[in-house]
């Protein structure tokens, strides 16, 4: 009995080739959506942090100055938090203008400000309007306005809800798919083996006994799919951050790999599932029906 089944296991290795294949490339697609949409959480985090918010200084006295810089500092919504004087804040807005007003005024009318970024957690319209009255109450009679492009922010939080949705739809239609699509796969490569499971049972192989090597072998298979699915994927991001560097920056470690993890967490089960679900069925059909 257990050369009979060396050897159909043997004829049944294509199959298992081609069910091999078949599941890391869908896992593969699987794994760029889910890269897709932890990038599109660290991009999103990455431009609301780059909202510039300015504090505008009425005051000349630089303890005071100091003052507002330390309490906007202790503030868990700040980040970057720098003191830009006259000069400095010429330099920005003739880099930013590509021009320089010299020639046509002689008094800077700049004013001395504050600069800080917000976390993304509080690039929002409410949180930014909080933020903006504290200052302005804690510090009325220094500071004449603390400014931020609403327009942007607004824009930013409703673009970044859509995307969010749009890939969340997605992703978990993708994952029926996926699940779909190595449980076929599976079922095809174990038709073949259809004959073996039918004559091990018919010469008194247990349940178990039957469908312990086959279970082995599922893992195995899943494990070599996963494997080539999270190496593809590797290799794909590798070649995006060398076209754009901007993903190498935002690029979380902790979830890429949970992202891998997962990868392999779905292969190895739904070809486990799989595999073990045809196995029983197989058992439970009639000899004639398996012609």
């Amino acid at each position: 009995m257990s050369a009979s089944a060396k050897g159909s296991l043997k004829r049944g290795r294509p199959s298992y080739i081609y069910s091999i294949v078949g599941v890391a490339l869908v896992l593969l697609m699987m794994g760029i959506v889910g890269w897709m949409f932890l990038n599109s959480k660290e991009l999103t985090k990455t431009f609301k942090e780059d909202v510039k918010i300015s504090v505008y200084l009425r005051t000349m006295n630089k303890d005071s100055i100091g003052a507002i810089q330390q309490f906007i500092t202790n503030q868990p919504y700040a980040k970057d938090v720098k003191y830009i004087n006259k000069e400095e804040a010429k330099k920005i807005w003739n880099a930013e203008n590509n021009e320089d007003w010299a020639q046509f005024l002689d008094v800077n009318p700049l004013p001395e400000s504050i600069d800080f970024f917000a976390k993304a957690d509080y690039v929002n319209k409410d949180s930014l309007a909080a933020i903006q009255k504290s200052i302005t109450t804690a510090f009325q009679d220094q500071v004449t306005e603390v400014n931020y492009p609403p327009v942007l922010v607004n824009n930013l939080d409703a673009k970044a809800k859509q995307i969010g949705l749009i890939i969340l739809v997605i992703a978990i239609i993708l994952g029926i798919i996926v699940i779909i699509s190595i449980d076929n796969t599976i079922k095809l490569a174990m038709f073949s083996n259809r004959f073996l499971v039918k004559t091990m049972q018919m010469v008194g192989a247990t349940r178990g006994f039957i469908a312990r090597p086959m279970n082995i072998r599922a893992v195995l298979n899943g494990l070599i799919s996963s494997a080539i699915a999270v190496a593809l994927l590797f290799a794909l991001i590798l070649w995006a951050e060398s076209y754009f560097p901007e993903l190498k920056k935002i690029r979380d470690l902790k979830l890429t790999l949970t992202l891998f993890g997962g990868m392999f967490l779905i292969g190895i089960a739904i070809s486990l599932y799989s595999t073990h679900r045809s196995v029983l069925k197989y058992l439970k059909m009639k000899l004639d029906d398996l012609y």
